[in-house]
């Protein structure tokens, strides 16, 4: 698994996902399991079945938030300086429009909200560049110019 870089509000949230699901989830779904086996006999009981595929996903995704919460970095906005790094800010001008990216780990990328990940095409060619510079990017339809005109 690669390194995932976390904001610490992201951080957070997963963190309270975590305790969600070891403090309630589970609790719940013992509880509809000790329901289900009163029905009697398991092997045509839907309850029980469904009780048990809730109880496998949340264990797998209580896995999950462990193993990258165990491992995050914690990222910090303008962590680079004036260089393009994980948690900084770059304004860029692409066909005369300018956009303003927020880089952060691939746990948090949304590019709707114009956070994109250290390792998508854009997020990688911007990563080390300063103000100034040109970054040419690969895109299925043909190479796409950006002018990273401010990093914060």
């Amino acid at each position: 698994m690669d390194t995932p870089y976390l904001s610490q509000e992201r951080y957070d949230e997963l963190k309270r996902e975590l305790d969600q699901l070891r403090s309630v989830s589970r609790l719940e779904v013992a509880e509809q399991l000790k329901r289900a086996k009163e029905y009697g006999d398991l092997s045509e009981n839907a309850e029980y079945a469904e009780a048990r595929e809730e109880q496998s996903r949340i264990e797998t995704r209580i896995a999950e938030l462990d193993d990258i919460l165990k491992s995050a970095v914690i990222i910090h906005k303008g962590a680079g300086g004036d260089v393009v790094a994980i948690g900084s800010t770059v304004t860029v001008k692409k066909d005369n429009t300018d956009t303003t990216y927020l880089i952060v780990g691939s746990n948090e990328s949304n590019p709707a909200e114009r956070k994109i990940s250290n390792e998508s095409p854009l997020g990688r060619a911007f990563l080390g560049k300063r103000s100034g510079d040109k970054v040419s990017v690969s895109t299925p339809s043909g190479t796409v110019e950006y002018a990273i005109l401010k990093v914060n």
